[in-house]
């Protein structure tokens, strides 16, 4: 059995039975500059070339942490379904391309707050961002909103995938795969 297959069944089939707005959220975890490891939503784009990409700036902490230590992890909770997936793997950045095609399909009001915001820095008043995302609204009312220097992605190749479908007797259905040079070693696992 294919783990990314398995993925995107269950993947669609969330999708498919999710209420929830945001249903493609997931946590990454990555290893801080300080050896503590960091948990933090974003936003799942697909699965390309049996890679998971996620997006967003490159210079935030996850940008960087991604970047400094490659090992990272991405967690996967589905309400509707019942189920929730585990992936590690190592994060390799995406084409500046990819990135750029990325970018064009976020709203356009994330595409404004993406140029002027510096994601994680400290700042003294959000109402200062606020006026200059105001300006920045009025000023390119319909033009393309450039990708910013700093914005890209990473597409994480998997050496680990966890699948756990609950049960209401607490006999969990736990299946994990592990990456070998040719192909995939599954193992069941107790709840």
């Amino acid at each position: 059995m294919d783990p990314i297959a398995l993925f995107n069944e269950w993947y669609q089939l969330e999708l498919q039975e999710s209420k929830l707005d945001i249903p493609s959220a997931c946590c990454l975890s990555t290893i801080g500059l300080d050896g503590y490891p960091n948990a933090r939503f974003v936003s799942f784009r697909e699965v390309k070339n049996n890679r998971f990409v996620f997006t967003g700036s490159l210079a935030s902490r996850k940008g960087i942490e991604a970047s400094t230590n490659t090992k990272v992890a991405l967690t996967f909770w589905w309400t509707a379904t019942e189920c929730q997936i585990r992936i590690q793997g190592n994060a390799i950045k995406i084409s500046e391309t990819d990135a750029k095609t990325y970018f064009g399909s976020r709203k356009r009001s994330a595409q404004l707050v993406s140029l002027i915001s510096q994601q994680g820095k400290t700042m003294e008043d959000i109402s200062k961002l606020e006026k200059e995302f105001h300006k920045l609204e009025v000023s390119m009312d319909t033009s393309k909103i450039p990708t910013p220097k700093n914005w890209g992605g990473f597409a994480i190749q998997p050496i680990r995938i966890e699948f756990l479908k609950f049960n209401s007797n607490r006999f969990h259905n736990r299946v994990v795969f592990h990456k070998l040079k040719k192909g995939w070693k599954r193992e069941n696992l107790q709840p």
